[in-house]
């Protein structure tokens, strides 16, 4: 086969960076702020807990299915340009919602279409990556930055563009992202994977590999820790005092965290291995989340938010490698929205829902139950480094 050209290389990659700069723009104003226009419509803390658990839990029943159809037919961009312009239209029904159920009903459906962008995104990307000679050179970390870099613009921005004005613009900037996000899936390259051959469901498959349960298992319980932090990171440093500029910083000083992890990960997964990265991001989590709970100084917020880089940017990229590695290419889409609905979808939603009574009852002391979390899933993480 013929070596490709920097052209070429420069073209895919660029593509997928765009891909993941738009995912994650819109994630950095929705994951913030969004509580605070929840918040404006007149929901409390144990409702907005379950909002956010029922929009992450919809992935547990919708993003196998999505995904199965996608490894049945090998293709993954046809079926993710449906789903971003759907995401499109029933994200503008908010608009029109003024009730906790109505706000409820939308979420469940907006989500039901949003959540399998990511993971089938992901298996295109890293099918892309590892499935010609013309991809060899692609580095999925250095792809996958470009979201992150995107996040924290947005996440800056927005904290200073909302601050004096009235919380509705937060649902105009989402909805204006999500229109950037049609365009991008649209640009992304066509990639295509072998058809799966059985007529069973392919997820059930992927659950036969007893390794594979011990690392969704991990993965689930440290980034579930991040329950507190995604839901209600924003509204308890407002109660402790913070701005809205300052609370914008503090998200994307996280981001920027990750951000240097995934300049170096192809070096640190060949060098650590998979398993050991998110083993290390278990053990962070569990300090990270104990400290945040304990302590409120700003500088030593600073310090903790820098943990990120291994709480989340470790444990995620462990994961992609691990399940890109192990897993056949048939199934890819299968196993990564397996690990986005078991992973982001069912532990995360349920620590979303805790999250919301532990933080009416605790504020700040419902991070120390996370720190537990992390901590056991690093212990399980750990345990898989040892069987390698």
């Amino acid at each position: 086969m013929p070596k490709s050209n920097p052209e070429s290389t420069f073209g895919i990659s660029s593509r997928l960076a765009l891909f993941y700069a738009a995912i994650f723009a819109l994630i950095g104003v929705h994951m913030p702020f969004w509580p605070v226009w929840l918040t404006a419509k007149g929901l409390g803390p144990v409702e907005i807990g379950i909002i956010i658990a029922a929009g992450v839990g919809t992935k547990v029943i919708f993003n196998p299915i999505i995904a199965h159809m996608a490894d049945k037919g090998g293709q993954r961009r046809p079926i993710m340009i449906g789903l971003s312009v759907t995401a499109f239209f029933i994200f503008a029904l908010f608009g029109v919602t003024g009730d906790f159920w109505t706000i409820l009903l939308v979420t469940v459906m907006f989500f039901a279409v949003w959540s399998p962008i990511m993971p089938l995104g992901e298996s295109l990307t890293m099918l892309t990556g590892h499935g010609s000679e013309k991809a060899k050179e692609l580095d999925y970390g250095r792809i996958r930055l470009w979201g992150s870099l995107a996040f924290m613009a947005t996440a800056i921005g927005a904290g200073h563009l909302i601050s004096g004005r009235s919380p509705d613009i937060i649902y105009w900037i989402i909805l204006l992202g999500l229109a950037f996000t049609v365009a991008a899936v649209w640009a992304l390259p066509a990639t295509r994977a072998p058809k799966t051959t059985g007529s069973r469901f392919a997820s059930l498959d992927v659950l036969r590999d007893r390794r594979f349960v011990l690392f969704i298992t991990a993965c689930a319980l440290i980034q579930a820790s991040h329950g507190v932090y995604y839901g209600f990171g924003t509204l308890n440093w407002q109660a402790q005092g913070y701005s809205d500029t300052v609370i914008g910083w503090l998200w994307a000083e996280g981001v920027a965290a990750e951000i240097i992890l995934f300049i170096f990960g192809t070096l640190l997964v060949n060098r650590f291995g998979s398993v050991a990265l998110i083993a290390m991001g278990g053990l962070a989590g569990a300090a990270r989340w104990f400290l945040t709970g304990m302590f409120d100084d700003l500088g030593v917020l600073v310090l903790l938010q820098a943990l990120h880089a291994f709480t989340f940017a470790a444990t995620h990229l462990g994961a992609i490698y691990f399940i890109t590695r192990r897993m056949p290419a048939s199934v890819s889409a299968s196993a990564q929205s397996l690990y986005s609905a078991m992973v982001m979808g069912l532990a995360l939603g349920l620590s979303a829902l805790a999250s919301g009574k532990l933080f009416s009852l605790y504020g700040a002391g419902a991070y120390l139950p996370m720190a537990a979390m992390a901590a056991a899933g690093g212990i399980i993480a750990l345990s898989l480094v040892k069987r390698r």
